[in-house]
């Protein structure tokens, strides 16, 4: 029978794991895991039972009365959602008394509903008026009387009214709508937890509150968790009102960070309605948040630029051509400047907001086409030293576990990352378990979001000093080695103990201990050392890692210490443990998987290695170098010293994201040919020769690699308003280079990195659409993917121990520049802002502000919400300062999502000795108030609006 169940999209209560316990529901048998409701039960037996305050994503509470059920031999009607199964049952779901009682409890929910359904934004996907269709509802008993929809009663106003509240931008609450199910109020708190929603008043009087005067001004962190739980038009989305609802649904993976949710993307038409987070997303299941759900208007906004655009000259007016007529521009600029400067004067930067097929073919273009190896991404300047530092200790660039691994977690070590604001949805999960009873360590300068969890257990704050990354983790490696908590059979058997032996005796040094450092970190030794015990001695312990560990002159040492500290503790290889990095972009993952670096073929493959470079050259038919290429900040450095003079750049900004922004426009302004691929005309595009237009992730199809190497197909749902797909353009230009390009669907070019990868040899799309996803490695050693790395032996065979000494940055302060600067993100906002600012997120944060502590804003004279200059030895910007204690005293720190900001003007060259990953994370700068925006600024402002300019037609 079970193959010919039709499924019930929600089950009422959450799946269970336990023995199995079989029993009978309405004549049918089921077995189910023991824990299981019998709601549950009867849903997996195809057996609908009436619901409202029931979800499965959430807990029950057996309120609403209609999931009444009988059981043979149990008195009364109990509710089928919080009653368990238990073998033998025998459960009835639909007889004459039950369906008196659920008509009786409709009554009375309709008794206090407004009876508009034809006008109802919610007309036609309301469980409300389903529910009344389901229990046979027909007429109503009760006459007219105290309620809360009508604005007046018989005697006057109605004091139980409330009227809409509209205050945020994506949703709306209407209270007349609710049935106070309470389903909003606990998404908030068991999926979200945010705890931003209650009840207010019992009884009659019962209603939802914000505890605020509306939405906007409470704590809501706009996740859309309590729309998508409201069962009736109370909690809505604005784009449903407007539009209407949607008739179809396209499974999708989100294109903002790292977590890789998926979304079904909810049509009406071509027309997209709604983004609905998909429940059997195996990175979000059903959770989202407020850029994935509702920060999607981008692709519809008013500056997206449509037709590809050239110019002879970057002080030129743009000219709109074709497609043939910018491609051929392009190819025949990048043509002379090879037939003058030589092979490797150009070169190509990938996206990581891109797809690994579209990334794929730009590192092509540059190996196959162009003849050389100057590819990069903006990996580079993120999680670079991820790459090298897990490859040098594990033998694999990338995390070791899934995210629902974090489930079995029983210490969390959150290190230089702010998962709340950067992975949100992560954070909402691991929030979940901290209130189980997980232990928290952060080892960051500020005091960040997840340490104000409510009812969480114990949590240690290691507030360092910013660019003491290694000192910390080393000074934690000597307790555990010191106090020998290290795991010695672990160690013996998977990593080589003479390496061990060693950095032993290095880290058990007296000058590593914490009392020794502490005056170099900030960090109290005795908080340093009962952090590094609590890790070490209470069962899994998980490590989860963002930009303020890699971005630091020390970033690639960082990460070697961290998987020093995961192996000599034994916590690798199994679920709840590992090392894990956060990384801050939807492909970012992706983009290093496929070769975007200039040393490393896809795979991560050195350019050197005669066999690996031998397998692209017989799929592509052309030789390749055997030289690494030059870096992003190579390339920039050979454009002033007029070596290098073409580039072609897809989806990024590097004008905004990349450090030292003065030497970024030297290098931009001195070349001949700049290529920029985007959605918009950015920063990067006022030094740019040939614009053509990007296409967004709504708009192709392909795949994009998330933090824990989770591939996830990426389907197109409307015909992109370009006219082509990001791929598309790229192979145009390759092919007016002069190559034969003959792809007709990113499956071919999957098919081609399957072929040439081993990491995705059994990948196609054909396996995307039956699973869903699947974690590389994905071949013939591991048919079904890799949740979990290095789980019998590491990828390198033994696991590699590496000295970590700490060597101080070159970036000190001093009497001129007394502060450290440190960056970061937050939730409204996304990387550059390219997409959020061009949305309603832009209401929570519509500029980039500098957190500066009290006792340094005093004795500079800076008010909260005033104008200040931030100066380092590079270069000035102004902005709003926030006085604020979650950064400590000598520390300031701002975000770098607006380009008015021009924040990274201020960031310098200093980079990861391993990598040239930039330290955005400690810039020594001055703060003194200001009286507007600087010069730079003033300047930039100008150079963008004479940049920007567009011919019309008649011109």
């Amino acid at each position: 029978m079970k193959d010919f169940i039709i499924p019930i999209k929600d089950k009422g209560t959450p799946a269970r794991q336990g023995a199995p316990v079989t029993l009978m529901v309405d004549g049918f048998s089921v077995t189910v895991p023991a824990g299981t409701s019998v709601m549950r039960a009867a849903a997996e037996a195809g057996i609908s039972v009436p619901k409202l305050c029931a979800s499965d994503m959430l807990e029950p509470i057996g309120s609403c009365r209609l999931c009444l059920v009988e059981i043979d031999g149990v008195r009364g009607t109990p509710a089928s959602c919080t009653t368990p199964v238990a073998p033998g049952m025998v459960v009835h779901t639909q007889t004459p008394q039950l369906k008196t009682l659920r008509r009786g409890v409709m009554e009375l929910y309709i008794s206090d509903h407004p009876l508009d359904c034809l006008t109802c934004a919610a007309n036609g996907d309301c469980e409300l008026q389903d529910m009344a269709g389901a229990v046979g509802l027909r007429d109503m008993r009760y006459a007219p009387g105290e309620n809360h929809f009508e604005v007046r009663g018989p005697e006057g106003d109605n004091p139980a009214w409330q009227p809409k509240d509209e205050s945020n931008p994506y949703f709306t609450f209407d209270p007349t709508k609710c049935i106070v199910c309470m389903r909003c109020v606990r998404a908030c708190e068991e999926v979200q937890g945010t705890f931003a929603l209650t009840i207010d008043g019992r009884g009659f009087d019962s209603t939802v509150s914000t505890g605020t005067e509306n939405f906007l001004n409470s704590d809501c962190v706009s996740c859309g968790a309590c729309v998508q739980a409201c069962p009736t038009a109370s909690l809505i989305e604005n784009s449903v009102i407007e539009i209407g609802t949607p008739e179809r649904s396209i499974i999708t993976t989100c294109a903002y960070c790292g977590v890789g949710c998926n979304f079904e993307a909810q049509m009406r038409g071509d027309e997209l309605i709604r983004m609905v987070p998909w429940k059997e997303g195996k990175a979000n299941h059903g959770h989202s948040c407020v850029k994935g759900r509702f920060a999607w208007g981008y692709a519809q906004h008013k500056e997206r630029i449509l037709k590809p655009m050239v110019r002879d000259s970057i002080t030129d007016p743009w000219r709109v051509v074709t497609y043939p007529e910018a491609i051929g521009f392009a190819a025949d600029r990048l043509r002379a400047i090879q037939a003058r400067d030589g092979v490797d004067a150009i070169g190509v930067l990938t996206s990581s907001r891109c797809t690994n097929e579209e990334t794929f073919l730009v590192q092509k273009l540059a190996r196959a086409v162009f003849g050389n190896n100057n590819t990069d991404t903006c990996a580079r300047v993120c999680h670079s030293p991820t790459g090298y530092g897990l490859k040098q200790t594990f033998g694999t660039s990338a995390g070791t576990q899934d995210f629902d691994s974090v489930e079995q977690t029983d210490v969390a070590v959150v290190i230089g990352a702010n998962p709340t604001d950067a992975h949100p949805v992560f954070a909402s999960r691991l929030r979940k378990r901290l209130r189980e009873g997980t232990k928290l360590i952060v080892i960051d300068p500020r005091r960040i979001d997840l340490l104000e969890t409510p009812h969480i257990g114990p949590a240690w704050h290691l507030g360092l000093r910013p660019g003491t990354n290694v000192a910390v983790l080393t000074a934690m490696a000597h307790v555990i080695v010191t106090e020998g908590l290290y795991d010695e059979a672990f160690i013996r058997a998977r990593c080589d103990w003479d390496e061990f032996s060693d950095y032993m005796d290095f880290a058990a040094d007296p000058a590593h201990s914490p009392e020794a450092t502490e005056a170099m970190t900030t960090v109290p030794a005795e908080t340093l050392r009962a952090a590094a015990r609590v890790y070490a001695t209470n069962g899994n312990g998980a490590i989860y890692y963002g930009l303020g560990v890699t971005e630091h002159s020390q970033g690639s040492t960082t990460v070697m210490a961290i998987a020093n500290l995961a192996m000599m503790t034994g916590n690798i290889g199994r679920p709840g443990v590992g090392v894990n990095p956060l990384r801050g972009q939807n492909n970012v993952q992706g983009s290093c998987d496929m070769g975007s670096f200039p040393h490393e073929l896809p795979g991560y493959r050195h350019v050197s290695d005669d066999t690996a470079r031998g397998i692209f050259e017989a799929a592509w038919g052309v030789p390749l170098s055997d030289e690494p290429g030059l870096r992003v900040n190579n390339m920039l450095d050979a454009a002033v010293a007029g070596s290098f003079k073409g580039i072609y750049i897809q989806g990024e900004d590097i004008m905004q994201s990349d450090p030292d922004t003065r030497h970024v426009a030297a290098g931009l302004a001195a070349m001949d040919c700049v290529i920029v691929q985007d959605l918009f005309l950015n920063e990067t595009a006022d030094f740019a020769h040939v614009f053509l237009p990007g296409s967004t992730f709504l708009e192709k199809d392909g795949t994009f690699t998330n933090a824990e190497r989770r591939i996830n197909p990426v389907r197109r749902v409307m015909a992109p308003k370009n006219g082509y797909a990001d791929w598309e353009l790229t192979q145009l230009l390759a092919n007016a280079m002069g190559a034969d390009w003959a792809y007709t669907h990113p499956r071919e070019v999957m098919a081609e990195i399957a072929a040439t990868t081993p990491g995705f040899a059994n990948v196609t799309y054909q396996m995307l659409d039956e699973r869903g996803s699947v974690q590389w490695p994905c071949n013939d050693n591991a048919p079904d993917g890799s949740p979990i790395m290095h789980v019998d032996g590491f990828v390198r065979g033994k696991g590699r121990f590496i000295r970590t000494d700490y060597v101080a940055t070159e970036e000190r302060t001093g009497p001129r520049f007394p502060l450290l600067l440190t960056t970061g993100r937050i939730l409204s906002q996304y990387n550059v802002g390219a997409q959020t600012r061009r949305t309603e997120n832009s209401t929570w944060h519509p500029e980039d502000l500098l957190e500066i502590h009290p006792h340094d804003a005093e004795v500079r004279g800076i008010k909260d919400g005033g104008w200040v200059r931030l100066a380092s030895r590079v270069g000035d910007t102004s902005l709003r300062a926030t006085v604020t204690e979650r950064v400590a005293p000598g520390v300031v720190y701002t975000t770098f999502h607006h380009p008015a900001t021009q924040a990274n003007v201020v960031t310098t060259d200093n980079s990861d000795w391993a990598t040239n990953c930039p330290e955005y994370k400690v810039t020594a700068v001055q703060v003194a108030p200001s009286n507007g925006p600087t010069e730079w600024q003033t300047d930039s402002a100008a150079r963008s609006d004479a940049a920007r300019r567009i011919l019309s037609v008649a011109e």
